[in-house]
C-alpha cells in the first residue's frame, strides 16, 4: 500500500507563507470552503475568533494547505502551513529541495530575493551544485 506525503511548516502567519510557497512552487492554495466555516461557527463547533478574512475570503486562522493538483486529487502530496506562536530557532532539521528542471538557477534565486527569500550559501557535489535559501520565515530549502 503506498501511503501519500503531508509536510507540515510551522510558520507565524500560515496564509501568507502558504501564498509565497504556492507562487513559488507554481502550486494551488487549497480553496476555503467558507459556507462549512460559517456552518461551523453557527453549530458552535468554532468560534467567529477561528476564522479571518485573506483576501477577501473566509479562511481558518491556523492553517492553509497548498497542492500541485488544481483538482487536489487524493494522494497527491499536500504543504500544511499551520500557525505557531513559536519563533523558529536554529536550523531546520528537514527541509525541501525545489527542483528547477530547466529554469536556471541564478535567476530565480534573484526572484525569490525580490519575492522576501534570503539566499544562505552555495554548495556543490561533484558536478551537481545547489544554493540554500531561506523563505520569508527563514524555513531554508534548496534549489538546484
Amino acid at each position: 500500500m503506498a501511503y501519500s506525503l503531508q509536510i507540515v511548516v510551522d510558520c507565524t502567519n500560515p496564509h501568507v507563507l502558504a501564498d509565497w510557497w504556492a507562487e513559488t512552487m507554481g502550486w494551488q492554495v487549497e480553496p476555503s470552503d467558507e459556507d462549512f466555516i460559517r456552518s461551523m461557527v453557527a453549530k458552535g463547533f468554532a468560534t467567529q475568533e477561528q476564522t479571518k478574512l485573506h483576501n477577501g475570503v473566509l479562511v481558518w486562522v491556523d492553517g492553509q494547505a497548498i497542492n500541485p493538483n488544481e483538482g487536489m486529487s487524493a494522494g497527491a502530496p499536500r504543504i500544511l502551513f499551520q500557525r505557531s506562536d513559536q519563533e523558529k530557532l536554529g536550523k531546520n532539521r528537514i527541509h525541501w529541495d525545489v527542483r528547477l528542471g530547466d529554469d536556471d538557477k541564478m535567476t530565480v534565486r534573484t526572484n525569490l530575493e525580490a519575492r522576501g527569500a534570503t539566499f544562505l550559501w552555495e554548495a556543490s557535489q561533484g558536478p551537481h551544485s545547489w544554493f540554500t535559501m531561506a523563505d520569508p520565515e527563514g524555513n531554508e530549502f534548496c534549489i538546484s
